[in-house]
């Protein structure tokens, strides 16, 4: 129901007998209509799977989703109605602890203000003197594949890091933010994670800290770090997700000391291959009865 690699789809349509139809765009109601006729069930973020589409799904065995955040899909109700729920976190990883990286570097040393600056006929040294990330505290808040790829790369910038996994709130996550010059964000949006960072856990944070969010959008509570970045609490900020995408009228895109993307850390062209043909693979296993239940989804 959305776009993924093509050596993915010739993968599937390959198969004797798997037949797959590509139906990208869909309406909600146009899904609804049709989902009955189906036994697996291939999106990405942009095609929300609900309790009421999961119950029209009547022939439903397998969702699975070309990706690694579940916020989109109601699992717990598909996994009631015995459908697995799949997803390939593994296969995006070095892409987005590279655009994390790429994002740490272009809030410390203002790049893309710097570019703008130039294409508009400046040349204004001056005005973008940047922090070096050698000797900062980088703290890392899920410690999972991504997470773990991005503290490897920190350190061969002889960066200190820090991270903290699994239940929040606790001494641990707060000695992590209140020592971090940079804290980068990599957990899945859950109940449990929803603004995980607002107001509160701001406050405790050095003055002048940086945040990086290269996850989901709502992890992070907006209001509080906009007013955070107007005070100078938080010197810079780095999102390449939001809580509503696209951010049309997002006051963040208002600021000069924000850096942002269009959710574009798993886009390169090695992640989208990896992520096709793996789910691919993961979904023919199952439909086939040749997957096992260890290939269900994880955060």
């Amino acid at each position: 129901a959305d776009s993924i690699a093509e050596e993915g789809i010739d993968y599937l349509r390959g198969l004797p007998d798997i037949t797959v139809d590509v139906k990208t765009g869909l309406s909600p109601d146009e899904l609804d209509a049709i989902i009955s006729r189906y036994a697996g069930l291939i999106v990405r973020s942009a095609t929300k799977v609900p309790k009421g589409l999961i119950d029209r799904g009547t022939n439903l065995r397998v969702i699975g989703r070309a990706g690694s955040g579940l916020d989109s899909i109601d699992v717990e109700h598909a996994q009631q109605k015995g459908i697995i729920v799949l997803n390939v976190p593994q296969a995006l990883s070095v892409s987005v602890a590279e655009h994390t990286m790429c994002l740490i570097l272009a809030l410390c040393r203002h790049t893309p203000q710097a570019h703008a600056s130039i294409r508009a006929g400046g040349w204004e040294k001056g005005k973008f003197k940047g922090a070096e990330l050698y000797k900062k505290t980088l703290g890392i808040l899920g410690l999972g594949g991504i997470g773990q790829m991005v503290a490897a790369r920190a350190q061969g910038f002889g960066m200190q890091v820090i991270g903290y996994d699994n239940a929040f709130y606790s001494e641990s996550f707060e000695q992590v933010i209140r020592q971090a010059d940079i804290l980068t964000i990599h957990v899945p949006l859950t109940p449990q994670t929803r603004h995980m960072i607002g107001e509160h856990e701001i406050a405790m944070m050095k003055d002048g800290v940086r945040i990086i969010n290269c996850a989901r959008g709502g992890i992070i509570d907006e209001a509080a770090l906009y007013r955070a970045l107007v005070s100078g609490k938080v010197a810079g900020a780095a999102l390449d997700v939001f809580e509503q995408e696209p951010p049309a009228g997002n006051p963040l895109l208002t600021l000069d000391n924000v850096v942002i993307t269009p959710h574009i850390g798993a886009s390169t062209k090695e992640a989208q291959v990896s992520v096709g043909m793996t789910i691919a693979k993961k979904v023919a296993g199952i439909l086939l009865s040749t997957g096992t239940t260890e290939s269900v989804a994880r955060p």
